[in-house]
C-alpha cells in the first residue's frame, strides 16, 4: 500500500465515533445436479424462517434470496454473522436439492427472462418497468451505514461519488451471464446501468434539491416507490443509514467484511471533511459513467479512470489510494490491518470475475459454479 501521508498527520485527523453497519447480501440458488439456477426460493425460505426469522428474504425473482445482518459495529461479529447467514441458506438449500453460489449473475441456466417473484409490488414492477427485468437475475452487495440525517447523507454521498467506480472494479464478480462469457468483469453493472434511476447518483446541492429531482423522477413514472431508487450510494428509504450499493455480490464473507469496513471508514473521512468545510469534488456525471464503463470491463486487473484527474491509471492503484484516504477512520477503528491485507489480496489475486475465469480454466462452466458454491460458505481464518 501506498502511505503518503505520515503517522502524526494521519493521528491529528480524528473520525466520528464508530458508525454501525449493517450488510445485505444476495445470493443466487443452482440446482445440485445440473448447477444451473433454480427457481427453489419460496421453500428455502420457509426452512430458513424457522431458524432465523427476519433474516432471509425474498428477492426480485424465486433464484435468489437476500441475507440481512443486524448492525455492527465491530468487524469480527460482523463476519461471524455472514457467515452463519450464508451456511444457514446453503444448509436450507441442500436440503431442498440445491447449492448457494455468491456471484453478480448465474453463470449458467435458462434465466431470461427469469421467474418473478409474486405480489403486488412486483407485479406493478414488472408492469412499469417490462423487459429491463429479463436480466433482473443480478447479484448485489449493499452495506448500510448509520448517517445522522438526510442532510448528511447526501453529502456524505457526494463525496463518495469519485470512489464509485473504483469499488466496482475492486468488487466485479459477475463475467458470466446464462453461459456465456460476456468480456466484462462485471456485466451486472453494466445491466443494472440501463435502469431509469440506477449508478452514480447526481450531485446533490442540499435536501431540497433532493426532494425536487425524486418529484421529478416520480412524475416521470420511473419510480414504483422510494425502494425502486436504486442509485449506487443513496438515503436508505426506510432506515436512518447511508446504502451504498455499487458492488457486484462478493464470493466470500471474507471480502464482504472488508469492503463493508472500507465503505465505513470512506464515510467517516466524509464526515471529517464535511465538519472541516472541505468541498466535496463533483466529477461530472459524463466522466463518471465513462470510469465505470471501464471499472465493469476490466476489473482490478486493468486500468481505471481516475474521475478527479481525468487521466487513467492502473486499477489496482485507485484502490491503494482509496485505501490511504480512508486510512485514518480504518486506523480510528482498528480496521486497518484487515482492510489492507484484504486488498492486497484482491490485487495479488484478482477481484472475483477473475478468479471464476481462473477456476474455468477454459473449459466447461461447471467448474466455476462448484468453485463459487465452495468459496460461498468457506471460513479462511
Amino acid at each position: 500500500m501506498h502511505r503518503p501521508l505520515n503517522a502524526s498527520a494521519r493521528r491529528a485527523r480524528s473520525v466520528p465515533a464508530a458508525l454501525g453497519m449493517g450488510v445485505e447480501e444476495e445470493l443466487l440458488l443452482v440446482d445440485a445436479a445440473t448447477l444451473h439456477a433454480a427457481p427453489g426460493a419460496s421453500a428455502v425460505l420457509k426452512r430458513c424462517a424457522a431458524e432465523a426469522p427476519d433474516r432471509v428474504s425474498a428477492e426480485i425473482t424465486t433464484l435468489q434470496v437476500e441475507t440481512k445482518s443486524r448492525p455492527h459495529l465491530h468487524t469480527g461479529e460482523l463476519r461471524d454473522e455472514l457467515l452463519t447467514l450464508r451456511r444457514l441458506v446453503a444448509r436450507c438449500a441442500e436440503r431442498e436439492g440445491m447449492g448457494v453460489v455468491a456471484s453478480g449473475l448465474p453463470v449458467l441456466g435458462d434465466v431470461v427472462p427469469p421467474p418473478i417473484t409474486e405480489g403486488d409490488r412486483y407485479a406493478h414492477g414488472m408492469d412499469t418497468y417490462r423487459a429491463l427485468h429479463d436480466e433482473m437475475s443480478m447479484c448485489a452487495f449493499q452495506v448500510h451505514i448509520d448517517i445522522p440525517d438526510l442532510a448528511c447523507a447526501l453529502d456524505v454521498a457526494n463525496r463518495l461519488r469519485p470512489w464509485l467506480p473504483v469499488l466496482l472494479s475492486m468488487s466485479a464478480n459477475s463475467p458470466y451471464f446464462a453461459g456465456r462469457d460476456t468480456g466484462y468483469a462485471s456485466w451486472r453493472a453494466l445491466a443494472w446501468g440501463r435502469w431509469p434511476v440506477a449508478g452514480p447518483p447526481p450531485y446533490f446541492r442540499s435536501p431540497a434539491h433532493y426532494e425536487e429531482v425524486l418529484g421529478a423522477l416520480g412524475e416521470s413514472g420511473a419510480l414504483v416507490d422510494p425502494g425502486t431508487v436504486f442509485w449506487d450510494v443513496r438515503p436508505a428509504p426506510r432506515l436512518p443509514t447511508l446504502e451504498v450499493r455499487v458492488a457486484d455480490m462478493t464470493i466470500t464473507a471474507e471480502e464482504s467484511v472488508v469492503f463493508a469496513a472500507l465503505i465505513r471508514a470512506l464515510v467517516a473521512v466524509s464526515l471529517r471533511e464535511a465538519e472541516r468545510g472541505e468541498p466535496a469534488p463533483a466529477p461530472s456525471a459524463e466522466v463518471l459513467r465513462a470510469a465505470y464503463w471501464r471499472a465493469a470491463r476490466d476489473g482490478l486487473g486493468g486500468s481505471g479512470l481516475d474521475v478527479i484527474t481525468q487521466k487513467a491509471v492502473p486499477a489496482a492503484l485507485l484502490a491503494e489510494r482509496m485505501v490511504t484516504h480512508a486510512l485514518p477512520a480504518l486506523e480510528a477503528y482498528g480496521d486497518a490491518a484487515l482492510v489492507t491485507s484484504g486488498v492486497r489480496r484482491l490485487i495479488a489475486h484478482g477481484c472475483g470475475a477473475a478468479r471464476q475465469r481462473a477456476a474455468a480454466r477454459g473449459g466447461p462452466l461447471d467448474a466455476v459454479v462448484r468453485h463459487l458454491i465452495e468459496q460461498t460458505v468457506a471460513d479462511p481464518a
